[in-house]
């Protein structure tokens, strides 16, 4: 049996439950090898078409520029039912429709016979002409001196460009441009716009839409359901805060009821079969002569099925392919001192137990804000310790949750007072003092040496009704230059290679981890307790990140109380917890903030980390590869997970645990489809005998599995 996709219908079992997902028409899968899939765009017939043998959008240029098909080449499926423009602008409050067509009786689906008797809208932006070139990176990122999977250090594809002018004379030299890249090697499209002012008067980009597409209903609902299925799309922006996954972080994705279409089955035609990618307020941008405007980024994944961990799969794949600093993945540890006996002594330690990063952490005494000659000459001395010992040094700083002044803070709209923000009180960048804080830790990162920066409360989307701040005019743009001064800032630090943790989605815009996903009051719980639920935070944190793109959290010390059943000091005391939580946390290859004054306090400890850490970088290409969830820890029964690469010579690592107080002996079926492997696969058992099974016509094998009550087992999969 071969992986040409159209002799089969596969079956992946996945958390213990079967979900078919339908292939067509001779494709190779792209997540298993996707070398064969080239961007390329070309024209003919009065039309330009992008495509990468997953995907195919096609946009007419006849009477005016207008997308008429957007397929999934994988499923065939066909994502629009009927037309809508490229964009809209609203300059000066005036809002424009770019490209489209007009004439259309029917939105319920679209024939393209239909074309030669549709017209172009005479208030719209006009096509005049395109533009093809190679896909240039948005942040100019060379490789990283950390350890890293990345393939690439940008994603290949080809750009197009169409160029859209006005009629109006007092928008005739106003040129909108909308930019499409089609990526090599996946089913992604990104699109964005770009406003240039070659007029004398000055202009307002006061909104924009970079995307208007028409999607049919999967679902038809006469009445409105309690919540409304999408289409098989991902959809999301470099526009992101707020939230440790892109869901929470989604602030520019819209579904909206399309008013045009009135034969749907909805009776209030409320259907939300609109995809509309804009900003809520804003961006009030000014536009002086020769200015150009460029709207954020919105990228869109074209799914082959409704099965979630192969859609999800496929999210993580985009992110190591658009954003390829996310695979870099230091072992590191959170010191909570900046006494520089203590530092050092830290330093010391990484460096005897193979540990790669010493983060100064939240409470260690670290102000970045800082920038005297006292405070940077100390802190150059510690990392020019620490790289001499080949560990890199780095440190917080908090931005947000903060009080710092009337005149600094968000000023709430409605109250016209400070307050008001996502964490109640919050300095806004785009103040004078924010300005200066951007420059303060840049200075100190460059002056300092440091390798990294922990930014906590990066900006989180807050609005800022102030009109004194000297880098934005008032509420209506406050959003959008705040968080462009974030991301500049960001976009700088991953140019020079200075690591960016943040609790917040910036990832498309330079960020390399996030937090997975837990409740920090949690780690103050009994030591047992904390353990199966860090499990079930990796778990549930893996499905839209790969592992290397979250970090979890161990309290070495006391965090958020719990006292004595909370901690693991002194560690040598609590040998058996600081195992659980090494093995489960480098297993799933997701970084731990190992929150500490030390690694270990006795030999039997330092042999304890050692080994661990030996471990894990014997593993660490496998240990880096995307999860399969096998099943979620419950306490009852086992439960684990499973890394893939078919790239590999470890094409999958298998990590069972078992909570329980019993000894577990059964046959555990395991899904091998994303391995790669086809007919027979070698297991062996945390390094030992190596059996050879075959494969189920499904892609799983019947593994007998022992684990010991309380313990775990691993297993390798060649």
């Amino acid at each position: 049996m071969n992986r040409h996709l159209n002799q089969f219908l596969f079956l992946i079992l996945v958390c213990s439950t079967a979900s078919l997902v339908a292939q067509s028409t001779s494709k190779i899968d792209w997540l298993i090898d996707s070398s064969s899939y080239s961007a390329q765009i070309s024209e003919s017939n009065e039309a330009i078409s992008l495509s990468n043998g997953l995907i195919h959008r096609k946009i007419y240029l006849g009477a005016n520029a207008a997308t008429v098909v957007f397929e999934n080449l994988v499923t065939g499926e066909q994502m629009l039912r009927s037309i809508k423009p490229e964009a809209e602008i609203a300059i000066n409050d005036s809002t424009y429709a770019v490209g489209g067509l007009v004439g259309l009786k029917e939105h319920g689906y679209f024939l393209e016979d239909w074309l030669p008797n549709l017209s172009s809208d005479s208030l719209a932006f006009q096509f005049s002409e395109y533009r093809i070139k190679q896909l240039e990176p948005n942040i100019n990122y060379k490789g990283s001196k950390r350890y890293n999977t990345s393939e690439r250090i940008a994603p290949s594809g080809k750009e197009l460009i169409l160029r859209f002018h006005h009629k109006a004379k007092e928008l005739e030299r106003i040129t909108v441009s909308v930019h499409y890249a089609i990526f090599d090697e996946m089913p992604v499209l990104s699109k964005w716009v770009t406003v240039e002012n070659q007029s004398d008067n000055v202009v307002t980009v006061t909104g924009f839409k970079n995307e208007i597409l028409a999607f049919p209903e999967v679902e038809n609902a006469v009445e409105p359901p309690s919540e409304w299925k999408r289409p098989n799309i991902h959809v999301e922006s470099d526009y992101a805060f707020g939230g440790f996954t892109t869901g929470e972080s989604n602030v520019t994705t819209f579904w909206s009821p399309d008013p045009e279409y009135t034969s749907q089955v909805n009776w209030l035609l409320e259907t939300p079969c609109l995809l509309e990618s804009k900003l809520e307020v804003g961006p009030n941008a000014l536009l002086k002569h020769g200015d150009t405007f460029e709207s954020f980024k919105i990228y869109e994944l074209l799914l082959d099925g409704t099965e979630r961990e192969r859609n999800t799969l496929s999210v993580r794949k985009m992110y190591r392919k658009l954003a390829p600093w996310v695979t870099e993945n230091p072992i590191f540890m959170h010191l909570t001192s900046t006494d520089e006996k203590v530092v050092k002594t830290a330093i010391d330690q990484c460096a005897a137990t193979d540990y790669e990063m010493v983060i100064l952490s939240f409470g260690s005494g670290l102000n970045m804000e800082d920038t005297t000659a006292v405070n940077i000459s100390k802190f150059k001395k510690l990392a020019d310790y620490a790289h001499k010992k080949g560990i890199q040094l780095g440190g917080y700083s908090l931005f947000s949750s903060r009080k710092i002044a009337d005149s600094v803070d968000v000023i709430d709209k409605e109250t016209g007072k400070p307050g008001g923000a996502k964490f109640l009180n919050a300095p806004c960048l785009a103040s004078q003092w924010g300005y200066e804080y951007i420059q303060k830790i840049a200075y100190f990162l460059d002056e300092t040496g440091f390798d990294l920066l922990e930014h906590d409360g990066p900006y989180p989307g807050d609005y800022c009704a102030s009109t004194s701040h000297r880098y934005h005019k008032g509420y209506e743009d406050s959003q959008w230059v705040q968080w462009k001064m974030s991301v500049d800032f960001y976009n700088t630090l991953r140019e020079k290679d200075i690591y960016l943790n943040a609790p917040d989605f910036y990832f498309l815009q330079g960020s390399n981890k996030c937090g997975i996903g837990y409740r920090e009051v949690n780690w103050s719980l009994p030591r047992d307790q904390q353990i199966l639920l860090g499990r079930q935070n990796i778990y549930d944190g893996t499905w839209e990140k790969a592992p290397s793109m979250a970090w979890t959290f161990v309290p070495l010390t006391e965090y958020h109380g719990g006292g004595e059943a909370a901690t693991l000091e002194p560690l040598k005391e609590h040998l058996n917890a600081y195992e659980a939580h090494m093995v489960q946390n480098y297993g799933a290859g997701v970084q731990a903030c190992y929150r500490g004054p030390r690694l270990f306090d006795s030999k039997e400890t330092k042999t304890l980390v050692q080994n661990q850490i030996e471990w894990y970088k014997k593993y660490r290409q496998i240990l880096n590869a995307d999860l399969i969830h096998l099943r979620r820890a419950n306490g009852r029964t086992w439960d684990g997970f499973m890394h893939v690469d078919p790239k590999l010579k470890e094409k999958g690592m298998i990590l069972l645990f078992n909570p329980t107080s019993e000894d577990i002996d059964e046959v555990v079926n395991i899904p091998l489809y994303y391995t790669g492997l086809e007919t027979t696969a070698k297991i062996s058992e945390n390094d030992e005998l190596t059996e050879t099974y075959n494969l189920n016509r499904d892609y799983t094998v019947d593994l007998p599995i022992q684990i010991p009550a309380g313990s775990y087992t691993w297993l390798t999969v060649r």
